[in-house]
């Protein structure tokens, strides 16, 4: 009984290993193929790294990301300290306080010669005008007064001619004389003033003069208000040249997606144009398969297409023919079919159509092209080996 069980199970083990060995020379003769619709590929995801670079000189003052960590568009990612930006920006704010300062006391300088030069004209003009007046009005009394005495002098000629003959008193020669004279006095008294009064004139007529050259000063005054204005705008513009260098100090993500590498750290210096960080746009992910010049020249920018990767075989990714290569290169590593390596193959870019949280730079996957649209797989399972 023994013997015929051993047998029994002996067979049945010849038996299985036959159907397996059936059922593998079955599957190698009868491999899967794709329709004549769609185009296989194999690759790695790839994707445009993003290297955040210091623009300006300076010292990590910190680094605000870690390795992994996911980063929105604005994250800061490092801060650069620089002294000697910051002693620029004082300096110019400094110098900027200054100038406003001296272009509010020549405003007030210019506001008051405004008001007090124009009136000083003005009273010297008037004074002038005043005293020429008086000067004519005392040369008509001069005149008057020439009259007057020229007067006297005749009648105290005449006088002094009857007094001689006797026919008048000594008394009334003496009153023509005493006459005279007193007339002579007020006389010169009027010269006298009509000296001063020129001098005034002169005076008044001086004033004019300064008061005219002070209206020039106001010009002077306007121009330097002007001048400061503009050196005031110069400096602001500096100011914010400053700015926009220290807000350059604050290096920010231009993308919403990962932080790929740290490569500063904080303390260190960094020269301009250094990167401090590396990242990665998940938009930017790809997959880049390699057909053969064949299959290249049926495949167009925009057609439909799916990636799998190995970890989700069930998960089917939608995305579209983006890039093909113009120039053909040697069969990569990645092209895992071995005849195809015997060839020269062309790269073609299939970037999926919404972001997926699968994809990550360098994973292997694969991918099929439909050449019209039609019939993607929607399993790896479904896709030969």
């Amino acid at each position: 009984m023994i013997e015929i069980a051993k047998k029994y199970w002996l067979g049945v083990a010849v038996a299985a290993l036959f159907s397996i060995a059936a059922v593998l020379i079955y599957l190698k003769l009868h491999t899967k193929e794709l329709p004549d619709n769609l185009v296989q590929g194999s690759g790695r995801i790839d994707g445009d790294l993003i290297n955040v670079n210091a623009k300006y000189p300076g010292r990590i003052a910190s680094m605000e990301v870690s390795e992994g960590e996911a980063i929105s568009i604005g994250s800061v990612i490092a801060v650069i300290d620089s002294a000697e930006q910051k002693a620029q920006k004082a300096q110019i704010d400094a110098q900027i306080e200054a100038q406003k300062q001296q272009l509010a006391a020549r405003k007030i300088e210019l506001s008051i010669a405004q008001k007090s030069i124009p009136q000083t004209l003005v009273k010297a003009k008037a004074n002038s005008s005043i005293k020429k007046a008086q000067l004519d009005e005392l040369d008509k009394m001069i005149n008057t007064q020439k009259n007057l005495v020229t007067q006297d002098q005749r009648d105290n000629e005449r006088l002094n001619n009857l007094f001689n003959n006797r026919l008048i008193e000594k008394h009334q020669l003496e009153m023509s004389v005493l006459k005279l004279r007193s007339d002579q006095d007020q006389l010169s008294s009027l010269m006298d003033k009509r000296e001063q009064l020129k001098k005034a004139i002169d005076i008044t007529q001086s004033d004019q003069i300064e008061a005219s050259a002070a209206q020039q000063k106001t010009d002077a005054l306007r121009e330097g208000i002007n001048a400061t204005e503009s050196g005031i705008k110069a400096l602001i513009a500096s100011q914010t040249q400053a700015n926009a260098v220290l807000s350059e100090m604050v290096l920010r993500s231009p993308v919403e997606g990962f932080v790929m590498e740290k490569i500063a750290n904080n303390g260190e210096v960094v020269g301009a144009g250094m990167a401090v960080a590396t990242l990665i746009d998940p938009k930017s992910l790809y997959l880049k398969i390699f057909v053969d010049t064949l299959k290249n020249g049926k495949i167009k920018i925009g057609d439909s297409a799916v990636i799998f990767l190995d970890a989700a075989p069930e998960h089917p990714i939608a995305a579209k023919v983006v890039r093909i290569e113009q120039k053909a290169e040697f069969t990569p590593k990645e092209v895992s079919v071995a005849s195809d390596r015997i060839q020269r193959v062309f790269a073609v870019h299939l970037q999926p159509l919404k972001v997926d949280p699968l994809l990550k730079l360098g994973i292997p996957a694969v991918g099929v092209i439909s050449l019209d649209n039609k019939g993607l797989p929607t399993s790896l399972h479904a896709v030969p080996e």
